[in-house]
């Protein structure tokens, strides 16, 4: 296949309303390491405003399963990009989720800001790693994408553009991004496992690596040491180095499904999405409440 393949076959379609076609060659053909890493950060990002990584530290859920959480929120918010949102199991997926989230009290304003995550933080990553940029098609597309999913999930005042997904992303960081010690616990666990990951050897390098590839505001906000000048250079020029290198290979033709990654390994005979996630326990891992009461306006 054609090196640029993808490229031009996204720019073939409808943003509008091939979006879910579109965001899916995205992230399973075109971009699906690089997807799977800035989808990650962007996760790892929430834990950064210490309302949520406080409620995620008092859940348990990423301290101590973090393997299987990691594992379920990979599983859950693949299959509407797979199969398109009006498939009976992304319907489940959907529905999975916000069981999830009803049972805690979570106001709307950090709903929309961790869907804003999923839209910028991606873009930003391919702009910088990427062996190219998002064409405005992708982008538009991967806005189409997420502003559905916020409706299913009934988040409420969505940005209708990226320019205001960039906006609510960066002014709310601004605005609540500090320090939090549930918060902390929460990160350390999530950069332990990604650590755990890579080949014995190497492993000791990839905290230091993995905290060249944080903003200074990120890191601010975790306390955690900034790197040496120099290890971040060298980090973040090894994954350009890398995205140009890629440049020279022809398009994948099968796409990369979450379940076929060696890190998902909560589930080696198999799943069923709707035992996928939590169950909290009213009084013991959160704050339980009425569906209708739950905050997502």
């Amino acid at each position: 296949m054609r090196r640029d393949h993808w490229r031009r076959y996204n720019d073939s379609l409808d943003p509008a309303t091939d979006f879910v076609e579109i965001y899916a060659k995205v992230v399973a053909h075109e971009f699906p390491w690089d997807m799977n890493q800035a989808l990650g950060f962007a996760l790892f990002r929430t834990y950064a405003v210490p309302g949520i990584g406080r409620l995620l530290d008092r859940t348990g859920e990423f301290t101590e399963r973090t393997q299987k959480r990691y594992d379920d929120t990979a599983l859950l918010l693949e299959p509407p990009n797979r199969l398109g949102f009006d498939d009976p199991g992304a319907r489940t997926a959907i529905r999975r989720i916000n069981q999830m989230h009803r049972a805690y009290d979570i106001p709307g304003h950090e709903f929309r800001y961790v869907l804003s995550t999923f839209v910028v933080v991606p873009k930003r990553w391919l702009d910088e790693f990427g062996k190219r940029p998002l064409t405005s098609n992708e982008l538009e597309a991967s806005v189409h994408y997420y502003r559905t999913l916020g409706r299913h999930m009934n988040i409420k005042d969505v940005p209708e553009t990226y320019a205001g997904f960039e906006e609510l992303m960066d002014s709310y960081e601004a605005a609540h991004f500090g320090y939090d010690e549930g918060g902390r616990r929460v990160a350390d666990a999530t950069l332990a496992l990604m650590v755990g990951f890579q080949p014995r050897a190497v492993r000791p390098a990839m905290g230091v690596f993995s905290r060249s590839l944080m903003d200074p505001a990120l890191r601010a906000a975790f306390r955690y040491a900034d790197p040496p000048p120099v290890v971040e250079a060298v980090s973040r020029g090894l994954l350009r180095a890398r995205g140009r290198l890629l440049r020279l290979f022809p398009a994948r033709r099968d796409p990369k499904l979450i379940e076929d990654l060696p890190q998902i390994r909560s589930y080696p005979d198999g799943y069923r999405l709707e035992e996928l996630g939590s169950f909290p326990v009213p009084g013991r891992n959160g704050c339980p409440v009425r569906h209708d009461e739950a905050a997502t306006g």
